[in-house]
């Protein structure tokens, strides 16, 4: 199958959408299909062969936080000729309601498109007020998947239809086989996160931290992700930043590492998180998890039963929960089995193949799905969203 996938989001600065679509496309190559990726890139990007440049991103606020995008005349002409030049039997567009390549894909491609929708934003006015313009577009979908039931909601809410709920995707194994850095391990808490980020939490962690230390002086946070390192800590005094430690930007494989090194992963993020992928790493890789009760968040975690959940923005009760599992090696080694046994349904081996299904479906041609819908499947298009010819 020749696949055509859409990123919205600029390739070379990392985030949860644009690290899905390349597991999926990288997943999808291995099985033998033929994948392009059109992204936004800066022109001096290195991309993997598989990847096509659309040009150039600019930084717009984007649900709750800054979202480099691609929109514009010279972007749906590269729009136009990567759909020429890739003759696709499958377009799979990400976010397709922002204003980015998205958008534009659904607006001159044809043929089955299939679009995933990643955001969760129970009141978002721009998507309300903007409707009547994606209308057109969003008609031309002929599936619809949603990370989660979170970001599900959203869309019938909002642009009305339904569909599919595909969750993010993780290679459960590359992290569960990563060699931990005895550097990072002994009385650590870990956050990955962009620092600067108000909704990622780490001001809440930064909170929370002095009343951990009061009880556990040997504890150290370890920080990886970039942001301005000094107005992170600045809330702290001075005797306790030395408990703080910054690593960057990391590799995957550190990444891995780091979160098989940790005593405890904290997720203290505040709000418009649809998913959670930190949270399916994390438990992939046997880190035991304490995270802020979201609601996508309480989803990925079975509802407390995979990891922990404490009341969101309450740095107090972090601080509390923090320590007790800090002191009690019995309930991590307990969360770290249950969640490694719960983070198999998000392997991308599970996770591809729905995704490939709902390929099939949309391209098997208007005979198949008249019969599915004679009963020989009922309910076909209503659970992917597909739409009416």
């Amino acid at each position: 199958m020749r696949i055509g996938i859409v990123c919205p989001y600029s390739w070379d600065v990392p985030g949860g959408v644009q690290f899905h679509i390349r597991d999926l496309a990288e997943y999808f190559i291995r099985l033998g299909h033929e994948v392009s990726v059109l992204a936004p890139a800066d022109d001096d990007t290195p991309l993997p062969p598989y990847v096509v440049s659309a040009g150039r991103a600019v930084p717009v606020p984007y649900n709750g936080s800054v979202a480099r995008l691609n929109f514009g005349f010279l972007s749906a002409a590269r729009v136009r000729r990567w759909l020429h030049d890739g003759h696709f039997d499958v377009v799979h567009i990400h976010e397709p309601t922002s204003p980015s390549l998205g958008l534009l894909t659904c607006w001159a491609a044809s043929g089955p498109i299939v679009a995933t929708f990643h955001t969760s934003n129970p009141r978002s006015k721009a998507m309300i007020a903007a409707y009547a313009i994606l209308q057109a577009a969003l008609e031309k979908i002929s599936a619809r998947i949603a990370v989660s039931e979170y970001a599900r909601r959203t869309l019938v809410e909002h642009l009305g239809g339904d569909a599919v709920v595909i969750p993010n995707g993780v290679d459960v194994d590359f992290f569960a086989k990563a060699e931990p850095n005895p550097d990072w391990q002994g009385d650590t808490i870990g956050f990955i996160g962009r620092i600067d980020e108000p909704r990622k939490g780490l001001p809440v962690l930064m909170r929370a931290l002095p009343r951990i230390l009061a009880a556990r002086p040997q504890t150290r946070l370890l920080v990886a992700g970039r942001g301005d390192e000094e107005e992170a800590v600045e809330s702290l005094p001075a005797e306790l930043r030395s408990r703080v430690e910054f690593l960057g930007m990391v590799s995957d494989e550190d990444k891995a590492r780091f979160l098989r090194s940790v005593d405890l992963y904290v997720a203290p993020n505040t709000g418009g998180e649809s998913f959670g992928i930190i949270l399916v790493e994390a438990m992939s890789a046997g880190a035991p998890v304490l995270a802020s009760d979201l609601d996508a968040f309480a989803q990925v975690l079975d509802q407390g039963a995979a990891g922990e959940l404490f009341p969101n923005e309450d740095s107090d009760a972090l601080a509390d929960a923090a320590v007790r599992l800090l002191g009690d090696p019995e309930r991590r080694a307990e969360l770290r089995e249950r969640g490694s046994a719960h983070v198999r349904r998000f392997d991308w081996s599970t996770v591809g193949a729905d995704i490939l299904s709902v390929y099939e479906t949309v391209t098997d041609g208007t005979t198949a799905v008249a019969a599915a819908e004679d009963g020989r499947a009922p309910g076909l298009r209503a659970r992917f969203g597909l739409a009416r010819d």
